[in-house]
């Protein structure tokens, strides 16, 4: 009886000190709850589809280069931060003015396709940071356009434009490369010449399609020709070849077979004996 009463005593104790501390206990469970709502977003961090983060340790090193942190979710102290990077391909338009080799100032509209390198991520935050399309791409490719551009006419930039991308986007990647961002491909999408400039340009490749279209034209005549006198040769050794072998008895069977066909035929007609200056009858058609 004795200890059952002890324990009776004790469960009464631990209710009336329960009672006594649950206003304290719900005070410091609302503070926790308040302050896990309040830091939530900062120690759970979200990395979505094409993304990665880099982590930024404040008391144990700072940025962390050595690893990239992928999809998915990932728990932090709170007094840490996790910077979010997009590391699909992004495109960039992008206006660049440039110098020919003949000094005129030409205006190109540029789409830049790229993304950061994912491996070495972490740098490029350290480095750089998430500005780094403003910082690294668009400088990069502009000193890229600059230098091939001043190899070129503007008339060779403004016609043939595929031969240039393909030398600027092997500099842009060469160049880029080695801070920390893949440059997929730079595309022109539209060159802009000075007026009379283009106008110039313009008339001289008109003036170069009419050039083709006559060499064309005088090419064609001249094979023609060619033809022709082939065919006039032909003709010429076959009428030679003919001459020498006929005579008059050959014409003469020839002509008493056509003779032949001719008086076979049912038109009504009128046979003179002898009447040719070969002796073959002549036949003549009465049109009946």
């Amino acid at each position: 009886m004795g200890s059952t009463s002890k324990l009776k005593n004790r469960i009464a104790c631990f209710r009336d000190n329960l009672s006594e501390h649950i206003p304290q206990m719900l005070v410091t469970l609302i503070l926790v709850a308040l302050l896990l709502a309040f830091l939530w977003q900062r120690i759970v961090i979200s990395v979505n589809s094409g993304e990665a983060g880099v982590l930024y340790k404040r008391f144990y090193g700072g940025t962390v280069v050595d690893k990239v942190y992928g999809e998915g979710i990932h728990l932090i102290f709170p007094w840490d931060s996790m910077t979010v990077y997009n590391v699909r391909y992004q495109t960039l338009q992008h206006n660049v003015d440039a110098i020919t080799k003949q000094g005129l100032t030409i205006h190109l509209d540029v789409v830049i396709r790229y993304r950061p390198e994912y491996q070495v991520l972490g740098v490029l935050h350290q480095a750089v940071g998430t500005d780094y399309a403003n910082t690294i791409v668009k400088p990069e490719v502009e000193a890229a356009l600059r230098a091939v551009v001043g190899n070129y006419d503007a008339d060779d930039v403004y016609s043939n434009k595929n031969a240039a991308i393909q030398t600027i986007v092997n500099q842009s990647l060469r160049q880029v490369s080695r801070r920390f961002v893949q440059i997929d491909s730079v595309m022109i999408t539209k060159v802009t010449l000075p007026e009379k400039i283009q106008k110039a340009i313009l008339q001289k490749m008109e003036q170069e399609q009419m050039d083709l279209a006559y060499d064309y034209k005088v090419d064609i005549e001249k094979k023609e020709a060619f033809r022709k006198k082939i065919e006039a040769e032909g003709i010429k050794v076959y009428n030679e070849t003919i001459n020498a072998t006929l005579n008059e008895n050959i014409l003469r069977y020839v002509g008493i077979a056509a003779t032949k066909d001719l008086s076979t035929s049912p038109n009504s007609k009128i046979i003179v004996i002898g009447g040719g200056k070969t002796g073959l009858p002549v036949l003549l058609d009465t049109g009946k």
